[in-house]
C-alpha cells in the first residue's frame, strides 16, 4: 500500500487533499456525513475583520461544467469565528487552514492578530479582495500591491503564511514571485476566475453586482497552466485547485508542481468528493507503483 502522507514547507499533511475555502464551510455539515480526519485539511469559509451578510440577489448559478458564485464573503467576522468555530475545528484530526479576506490592509491585520492565538497552522491569505483605498482593485492583481500586503501581513503573524491568488491577474508567476519576495511561505491558486451571466428573457444580468466568480471542472485547465507556471517560478510549496473532481485530475495537479490539492465545487456534485478523492490517489499510487507522491511531484 503506498503512502499518500505529503511534507508541505515544514508541515505534514496526512493525505494531499484539502477542502477548499467557502465550499465546506467550518466542517461541521460535512461531519455528519463523513469523517473529517480522512482528508489531508480543511480550508475555512473566508474569514473578516466584521461579519458580513454576502450579498443580495441569486447567489449561485450553474454554466456548464463549473457554477458561478456571488456569495461575497458572507461569514461571522472574526470574533464570532473564534467563539462559534475555533473549539470544534480545532478538535478536527486534520489540518486547518484559517482564510483571510478584507477591504484594507488594516482590516486583514487586524484579523490575523487575532486568529495568532489560536493552535491553526496556515493562514491563507486571499489577496482577491477589492482594496477601497485603490478605487477597489483587488490586492492581488498586480506585483507591487501584492507585495506590499504580503509584506505587512507577515509581520503580524508566526504561523505559515500562505498566498491565494487570483487567476484574473496579468502575469501570474511575477505576482507569485512579488508574493514569495514579501515572506509568504507557500502559495495556493487559483481562485475563481471573473465571469458573467444573463437572463436573456428579462434582459438583465443574473446577479446584482455584475460579475461573479466561475469554478468547475471548466476552469481546470486554465488553472493546470497556472500552477505549473508558479512552480517553475517559486521554490516553496503550492497548493493547486480549479475544477478538481477525482483522482486523475489531482494527480495532473501534483505532476504540474502542486504538493497539495484543494477540491471545491466538487464538494457540492458529490456530498463525499473529498474521502473519494482521497481513495482514488491512493488507488493510482498502487497501480502505477508509486510509493510518495514526491516521485511525481512537478515531473512535468
Amino acid at each position: 500500500m503506498s503512502c499518500s502522507k505529503v511534507d508541505f514547507g515544514n508541515l505534514s499533511f496526512k493525505n494531499p487533499v484539502v477542502m477548499a475555502s467557502g465550499t465546506y464551510g467550518f466542517g461541521k455539515e460535512y461531519g455528519e456525513i463523513y469523517d473529517a480526519s480522512k482528508l489531508g485539511g480543511i480550508s475555512t469559509k473566508g474569514i473578516t475583520l466584521e461579519e458580513r451578510a454576502g450579498n443580495k440577489g441569486i447567489r449561485i448559478w450553474e454554466t456548464p461544467s463549473g457554477i458561478m458564485n456571488s456569495v461575497g464573503l458572507e461569514n461571522p467576522g472574526v470574533e464570532g469565528f473564534l467563539e462559534n468555530e475555533e473549539n470544534y475545528l480545532s478538535k478536527l484530526d486534520t489540518r486547518i487552514i484559517v482564510n483571510v479576506s478584507g477591504s484594507r490592509i488594516e482590516d486583514y491585520v487586524e484579523t490575523v492578530n487575532r486568529i495568532e492565538k489560536t493552535s491553526f497552522d496556515i493562514v491563507e491569505l486571499n489577496i482577491s479582495c477589492p482594496n477601497v483605498k485603490s478605487g477597489g482593485m483587488a490586492f492581488g492583481t498586480n506585483a507591487d500591491s501584492a507585495y506590499g500586503i504580503v509584506r505587512e501581513i507577515r509581520k503580524s503573524t508566526r504561523k505559515m503564511l500562505m498566498v491565494k491568488l487570483s487567476p484574473n491577474a496579468g502575469d501570474i508567476a511575477e505576482i507569485a514571485s512579488a508574493c514569495v519576495s514579501a515572506g509568504a511561505d507557500a502559495i495556493s491558486l487559483i481562485n475563481t476566475i471573473q465571469a458573467m451571466a444573463v437572463d436573456i428573457y428579462s434582459r438583465k444580468i443574473i446577479f446584482d453586482n455584475t460579475y461573479a466568480g466561475l469554478s468547475g471542472p471548466a476552469v481546470r485547465p486554465i488553472a493546470l497552466r497556472m500552477v505549473h507556471q508558479v512552480a517553475k517560478a517559486v521554490d516553496v510549496p503550492i497548493m493547486g485547485m480549479g475544477g478538481i473532481t477525482n483522482g486523475a485530475d489531482a494527480i495532473s495537479f501534483i505532476m504540474a508542481g502542486a504538493s497539495c490539492v484543494q477540491v471545491g465545487t466538487a464538494n457540492f456534485m458529490d456530498l463525499r468528493a473529498g474521502t473519494r478523492i482521497v481513495d482514488e490517489i491512493e488507488a493510482f499510487m498502487d497501480r502505477e507503483n508509486v510509493k510518495s507522491l514526491s516521485e511525481i511531484r512537478g515531473i512535468l
